[in-house]
């Protein structure tokens, strides 16, 4: 029994020492929604699948916008937890992250 819950708990350890923590990634981007026209920017947190490029954030981002009504413009940027600024927060409003 003993060696069985250490076999467990080594297993454990190196599952977890094998999976390094993911890195939080972010974009900032700008959408509109027609009749009548509105714009928004927004800042959204990301899978690290889709981190590794704009063109990877590209679909990511417009699926979640997509259900409230919203079309992609452009992704401006990707960042990483140190790009969470006042300033973008401020810029983002009510669409920091919210998506």
């Amino acid at each position: 029994m003993k060696n069985a819950l250490i076999s467990l708990a080594l297993g454990a350890a190196l599952t977890l020492a094998s999976n390094p923590v993911a890195a939080d990634c972010y974009a900032d981007y700008k959408a509109k929604r027609d009749n009548p026209l509105k714009l928004h920017y927004g800042v959204v947190q990301l899978p690290d699948s889709a981190c590794a490029s704009v063109d990877a954030a590209r679909p990511v981002i417009a699926q979640r916008i997509a259900p409230d009504g919203w079309t992609l413009l452009n992704v401006v940027s990707l960042f990483g937890a140190d790009g969470l600024t006042e300033k973008r927060k401020t810029s983002a409003g009510e669409f920091f992250l919210r998506y």
